[in-house]
């Protein structure tokens, strides 16, 4: 750089500098402030510190061909957007005419009062860190049709000791879902029907009595099998919709005292089936068979909140059975404060 230039260049600064000064003092900062925002000015001033030239130009007419907005982060719309407050949880009510929609398949020949039974109230809270679900599979290894890919050995027909594709597989669907929910599970993974397919209503008797002496906090228990019924060797498919996905269908049991064995619960069970029942055809319609009213028992008199649930049949694939699940479960989660009445 030239020394003379330089020279010349913090000698006018000075002076501008000492200009500006007595402007200033003199009440004339407005003005002054004004001046310098000129573009000309500003050039000026930049010229005198650094000695570089620069022109200014409105920016709206240099600029408003060439610039786009950069797109806003992720995060940056994640603080933008409101956040929505929770809603807040709404315990399912039932009235007596919520019955009338619930159809029966009554091989127990029993009477029931289906409008009376409904509107008990479920007084039950299942959150929290003690057990308060009980699952088993007192036909544990019962299996579906085979899809593609599923390549397993079956120890009979739709049947297999591979976990993976047997009920303990969809025992640990619903576990996994009520868990993520809230609900503390235990899931009894017992082989009940193997060896021995006989006996194994008594063997899941006993472990049913065991947990429950020992985690008296269970309010629900649920036996889940999967259905079977054939037609010249064509095995039941049980059909439903779930969110534009195939699902089988749910069937609860409830189990009677009409063999003679005491069970005075079996109408309790049975005001937990409808309530069950008609709130997962809120969920999914379509998604329920007709409630099956047995005459045995089918252990059902260990506890008041105890239902046989048949996933699909053997008809069924697998996932369509973990489908069912699913909304099994979201039904569960929506109970899992209890019911009210609604006239």
């Amino acid at each position: 750089m030239d020394h003379q230039q330089w020279s010349l260049r913090m000698g006018a600064s000075v002076i501008v500098c000492a200009l500006l000064l007595r402007l200033t003092a003199a009440g004339f900062w407005a003005p002054v402030a004004e001046f310098l925002a000129k573009p000309n000015i500003a050039s000026f001033l930049i010229y005198l510190e650094t000695g570089r030239i620069v022109r200014f130009s409105q920016s709206s007419e240099v600029l408003e061909v060439f610039s786009y907005e950069s797109a806003i982060p992720d995060f940056a719309l994640e603080l933008l957007t409101p956040i929505q407050p929770e809603r807040p949880f709404q315990i399912p009510a039932f009235s007596a005419a919520d019955a009338d929609s619930v159809k029966f398949k009554n091989s127990a020949g029993v009477e029931i009062n289906a409008r009376k039974l409904i509107t008990r109230p479920l007084q039950w809270d299942l959150t929290g860190e003690k057990p308060t679900v009980l699952i088993l599979h007192t036909h544990t290894t019962e299996s579906y049709t085979r899809s593609m890919g599923e390549d397993y050995k079956e120890s009979a027909a739709f049947r297999t000791l591979n976990e993976a594709y047997n009920m303990i597989s969809v025992g640990d669907h619903l576990a996994q879902i009520l868990e993520a929910g809230g609900v503390t599970v235990i899931h009894d993974r017992e082989l009940h029907d193997y060896p021995s397919y006989n006996g194994s209503y008594n063997h899941a008797r006993k472990a049913i009595e065991r947990c429950l002496k020992e985690n008296p906090s269970i309010c629900l228990v649920l036996d889940l099998h999967r259905d079977a019924s054939d037609d010249l060797n064509n095995q039941m498919r049980t059909k439903a919709t779930v969110e534009g996905r195939a699902s089988a269908q749910i069937m609860f049991v409830v189990g009677t005292d009409e063999t003679g064995l005491k069970h005075p619960n079996w109408e309790d069970n049975l005001a937990l089936a409808l309530k069950m029942q008609v709130q997962m055809e809120r969920n999914a319609p379509g998604i329920c068979r007709k409630i099956n009213l047995r005459a045995q028992r089918f252990n059902q008199d260990k506890s008041s909140g105890t239902l046989l649930v048949e996933v699909g049949a053997a008809g069924n694939t697998h996932a369509e059975a973990l489908t069912a699940v699913e909304v099994l479960a979201k039904t569960i989660l929506d109970l899992s404060h209890g019911s009210q009445t609604t006239q």
